[in-house]
């Protein structure tokens, strides 16, 4: 008896939303069919046919493709590559990639880009504290300081308070030359530069003169109560537990937290940090959320993805090994 194969039809309303979709020479209908090779994939005129075991979701990322062409996004290889990720994941590339959150400083929107990232932005909008755990390049920081900058320009918050710790990397501030906030000013940079990709860097300026804007070391929060304020805590795997305790007991009325770490790069003493371990302590209080990111959700270049998935492996690996030589010790 044979099987026939299943079919799908996707008709696409346009020439040019077609070529859109297909891609220069072809070069996005090239990156659908290598990721699906059990798909045959034919277009004629307006319509694209698939056939194959996996045919229904090769039909269904074209659909989604359509969509966001439809919306105005532009797509590229690397649109492609995440919606392919995300369809097999059975996920919508549509309702991800057209999360508009504001227009950053360069004209262009910033939206999440992966469906992790939707679910630590939508995390965000919910809860009053919000954590962001996950490898470099995921958008952790980012995405907060550009909800954070929304918040205050739809007036949900007076002012917005970034902070980190001032530690980091065996460094300590004595040993660096300048006065203090020449000493400090290196560790928060990076929170600069994230707001500088979400507001014009003149009006960035200002509002950081008007102290709309704050971006100081943890050790400054101490005996403060933060209302109607949007609160960002970063690097916080470089935390001590009382200075993770310190910062959420610093929360007040009408305020937002989100809390950003990498549980793989800590730096603090003795390797007592405050986020390890974390939700099991908070993890039942409502209005509180922990989001996980991983290597898919990391939007650098290419070869940074490729380095986080080989340590994430190495470590389940390492994890297994020691696992297994605990067993066997016990028995």
């Amino acid at each position: 008896m044979t099987t026939v194969a299943p079919t799908v039809t996707v008709v696409v309303p346009g020439a040019h939303l077609m070529a859109e979709l297909l891609g220069q020479r072809d070069e996005l209908l090239r990156r659908v069919e290598d990721a699906f090779p059990d798909v045959a994939v034919v277009v004629r005129g307006n319509e694209i046919g698939c056939s194959g075991p996996r045919a229904h979701q090769v039909g269904r990322l074209f659909e989604e493709m359509v969509l966001l062409l439809q919306s105005g996004e532009r797509l590229d290889q690397s649109v492609m590559d995440r919606s392919i990720v995300m369809v097999r994941a059975e996920q919508r590339p549509s309702s991800v990639l057209t999360d508009d959150i504001l227009k950053g400083s360069r004209g262009r929107m910033v939206r999440p880009k992966t469906a992790g990232q939707k679910r630590y932005v939508d995390a965000i909008r919910e809860n009053t504290i919000t954590f962001g755990v996950g490898p470099a390049g995921t958008g952790k920081s980012w995405l907060a300081v550009a909800m954070a900058v929304q918040a205050l320009h739809a007036r949900q918050v007076q002012r917005i308070v970034l902070t980190r710790p001032a530690v980091e990397a065996g460094e300590r501030l004595g040993f660096l030359p300048g006065d203090l906030m020449a000493k400090i000013d290196p560790y928060l940079r990076p929170l600069y530069d994230a707001l500088y990709d979400m507001m014009d860097p003149d009006a960035a300026v200002k509002l950081i003169e008007r102290q709309t804007i704050e971006v100081a070391p943890l050790a400054f929060m101490r005996g403060r109560t933060l209302n109607n304020s949007f609160i960002i805590l970063d690097e916080a795997q470089n935390t001590t537990p009382e200075q993770m305790k310190m910062l959420l007991t610093r929360v007040g009325f009408g305020s937002k937290v989100v809390i950003t770490g990498d549980v793989s790069q800590i730096d603090v003493p003795d390797g007592r940090s405050g986020l390890v371990g974390l939700e099991k302590k908070l993890g039942h209080i409502d209005s509180l959320q922990f989001v996980y990111l991983d290597g898919s959700d990391v939007v650098r270049h290419r070869i940074v993805a490729d380095i986080v998935a080989a340590y994430e492996r190495f470590t389940n690996a390492e994890a297994r090994r020691n696992s297994a030589r605990k067993a066997a010790r016990d028995d």
